[in-house]
């Protein structure tokens, strides 16, 4: 038996699509084990090689950053020509992530994604040069970000790979928390 719904109901409705999101070439997403015992937690962020991040083919570290976020800040948009990012937020901070492929080569060019890390999710995210980025702390707490980067960071101008845009670029309307 099917059910009807009412009228109103049928024009608003839509089935929630549970399919595969929208990906962006050269975005990785690696899983990261979390070991709980009695006595809290460890995660495993990489293993490194001669500089060389083993999860990360041909990555090697230039520099470790750690950032933290007042609840409901944004930090948008910058992209590299570059740099590569590898990000980590730790479980309890909660951060909505935006990437969007601005490399005029790419098959993946102009496709955006949108998603949450950290909220006890472990995972690296693997940010590729020409792929714009920025996040939102969607927590009611300070959040934190740890990344690792292929390239040091310099204020020389030409030395600078810290290409921005405005935070709402692509749209104010992605910051907003989805509900329903």
């Amino acid at each position: 038996m099917k059910v009807q719904f009412k009228k109103e109901i049928e024009q608003v409705a839509r089935l929630q699509n549970y399919g595969e999101k929208s990906s962006i070439e050269g975005v990785g997403i690696i899983k990261l084990r979390r070991f709980n015992d009695d006595g809290g937690s460890f995660t495993e962020l990489s293993r490194i090689e001669d500089g060389m991040f083993t999860e990360v083919p041909g990555f090697k570290i230039a520099q470790i950053n750690f950032s933290d976020m007042a609840p409901q800040s944004v930090k948008a948009f910058h992209v590299h020509r570059r740099q590569t990012d590898v990000w980590f937020v730790p479980p309890d901070s909660k951060i909505l992530l935006i990437l969007v492929d601005l490399r005029a080569d790419s098959p993946t060019n102009g496709n955006l994604m949108r998603f949450v890390i950290g909220d006890c999710n472990s995972q690296l995210i693997v940010i590729p040069p020409g792929v714009a980025h920025g996040c939102k702390n969607i927590g009611q707490e300070k959040a934190c970000l740890v990344y690792f980067m292929n390239q040091q960071f310099s204020v020389e101008t030409e030395k600078c790979d810290e290409w921005r845009l405005p935070w709402d670029h692509f749209g104010a309307q992605l910051w907003e928390v989805r509900k329903g």
